[in-house]
């Protein structure tokens, strides 16, 4: 399976190490005189494992065990410690830039694999192809190497060269590549469309520095090119800087709106954060899509607009993470990443779904046996309305609150029938498998067929050649008959890695668009809605329980 890059954290506050970490030396001169017994203890206990224990011990070591012992105690699964290295990757992720060759790796079969060159980066003006394997870089070969080490070379210096050798499917021989790096920047919305009826669609994958700026730049291109309403896809996004997402919500409010309030311990993180300009989109109809992978500043953007009615939410509920991260310089390089203050909506409701002491937080995720499957191979998360408490939106409708944001509108995928959720199940038992084969045979497919037909069918003889690939080179263990039973996933599956790897995110989204029910049914909606009012109203009328779950039909809607 194609990596998926890694997870932003929940919404930041940059602390200054100046201002907060001189705030905290003199809270801790405070302490210390109440702190030193404790403190003492805990050394001198220390002290007797390091140099007393029956098996040596490092002390290193042991201080490491109890600050991660420590922080454990905490509960929270959003404060963490963070070395050079991590925060490193954390800092890029957030801000969205680094100096590189723009490629996304990972190890397959012993040698570094390219999943997928960044479109307009060097490594993809270079030639570099999806499947190609990166056996060398700069004279060191990279059999076995970890992901991480290879990323770590690649990067560097924009303006620097860096040689790479790679082996390439159905082509003798290696191929050389100098490649010059440069800055390369991760963009929050890949790509925007316009669909039909006037619709602009617009996926948002994660807040970085620059997310206002590409949604702002993609809504007036997509108006520009005639749409009258817009669909922001905020499915899967985990959240990310928490002034982006006030930004994005600014985008469509008034000026002076309040979107989030933060409560924490200390009244100087208790504030609520408002809109700076007016309504961008004034009179546009918008629907927001949002889902279980839909966190931290999705749902900031998603319960301001639910709270003041200027979009429709709709989909699944969200994941319920509502909680604001401040970092902290320490000593070594290290970076204290810890939980300061919780998020609201506006009408006062909590963002983060409240779990009790010693409840997995991902209870409703442990019975996955028991969920429907969908016919794009996710699993069908019913709502979880029982027992909320309620407020009303600015304009009076009744809103869900106790945590993440519940849509107006619940509209999940298309289930698969009896029959084929079985054969899927099997699949599923087999799917790393499976995933390594896919890759492998989409890059094949490509290499024989070319990328001048990007309105490419798969074929059945196509997907028995894919079937004898798995059971040759994969030893896929799944029988012919199970295999046909999940052909629906299966298409699924391959005719979105051709369509991705051959033409790009945009052409993979355009194949997904049919069986793609909470976007189908948003596309109804606002082709025959003229204004925000419409839209609510169009919606009520049309609500009648929870759409897309079918009882093994197939998924009729």
């Amino acid at each position: 399976m194609a990596p998926r890059r890694s997870a932003l954290g929940p919404g930041l506050i940059l602390v200054s190490a100046l201002v907060a970490g001189g705030w905290f030396l003199q809270q801790g001169v405070a302490q210390d005189q109440r702190t030193a017994p404790d403190a003492r203890l805990f050394q001198e206990v220390l002290d007797f494992i390091a140099d007393r224990f029956v098996d040596p011990v490092e002390r290193d070591l042991l201080y490491g065990h109890a600050i991660e012992g420590l922080l454990r105690e905490l509960g929270d699964p959003n404060t963490s410690l963070m070395n050079v290295d991590a925060f490193e990757n954390f800092r890029l992720q957030t801000e969205g830039d680094y100096g590189g060759v723009g490629l996304e790796i990972s190890d397959r079969d012993d040698y570094i694999t390219v999943v997928s060159p960044i479109p307009g980066t060097p490594g993809s003006r270079a030639g570099i192809r999806a499947g190609d394997m990166i056996v060398e870089v700069d004279g060191a070969e990279t059999l076995d190497w970890p992901v991480q080490q290879a990323v770590q070379v690649l990067r560097g210096q924009p303006g620097t060269p860096v040689e790479v050798r790679i082996v390439r499917p159905g082509v003798e021989g290696s191929i050389d590549f100098t490649i010059t790096r440069e800055r390369i920047q991760l963009f929050s919305v890949p790509f925007a469309t316009l669909l039909e009826g006037g619709i602009g669609y617009i996926p948002l994958g994660m807040f970085s520095e620059t997310s206002t700026q590409e949604v702002r730049a993609a809504a007036d291109e997509l108006r520009q090119q005639g749409a009258t309403s817009f669909v922001l896809d905020l499915r899967g996004n985990p959240g990310g800087i928490l002034d982006q997402g006030v930004g994005v919500a600014d985008l469509f409010l008034p000026r002076g709106t309040g979107v989030v309030e933060t409560r924490g311990r200390d009244s100087r993180s208790n504030q609520m954060l408002r809109t700076s300009s007016e309504d961008r989109y004034a009179g546009m109809p918008v629907v927001v899509l949002v889902d279980r992978g839909s966190a931290s500043a999705s749902e900031i953007v998603a319960g301001a607009l639910q709270d003041h009615d200027r979009a429709l939410i709709l989909g699944g509920s969200t994941f319920g993470k509502g909680s604001v991260q401040s970092l902290f310089s320490l000593s070594s390089g290290y970076v204290l990443k810890l939980t300061t203050a919780r998020w609201y909506t506006p009408q006062g409701r909590s963002i983060e779904r409240e779990i009790e002491a010693g409840e997995d937080p991902d209870s409703d995720l442990t019975e996955l046996g028991h969920l429907p499957i969908t016919v794009t191979g996710s699993f069908a998360l019913p709502p979880d309305t029982a027992g909320r408490p309620t407020v009303t939106s600015v304009a009076g409708r009744e809103l869900y609150a106790g945590g993440g944001i519940v849509p107006d509108l619940i509209v999940l995928p298309d289930t698969l029938s009896a029959a084929e959720q079985i054969a899927t199940r099997a699949l599923l038992q087999e799917w790393g498998r499976f995933s390594l084969g896919l890759f492998d045979f989409t890059v094949g497919y490509l290499n024989r067929n070319g990328v001048d037909n990007p309105d490419f069918i798969v074929s059945d003889a196509d997907l028995d050649a894919f079937y004898q690939a798995l059971v040759e080179d994969r030893e896929f263990g799944i029988d012919p008959e199970t295999f046909r039973g999940a052909e629906r996933i299966v298409r699924f599956e391959l005719e979105s890695q051709i369509a991705g790897q051959g033409w790009g995110n945009q052409e993979a989204f355009l194949r997904r668009v049919p069986l793609d029910a909470p976007l189908v049914r948003a596309m109804e909606l606002l082709r025959a809605a003229q204004s925000p009012e419409d839209l609510f109203s169009i919606s009520a009328q049309g609500a009648g329980g929870v759409v897309g779950l079918s009882s093994g039909t197939g998924g009729a809607r």
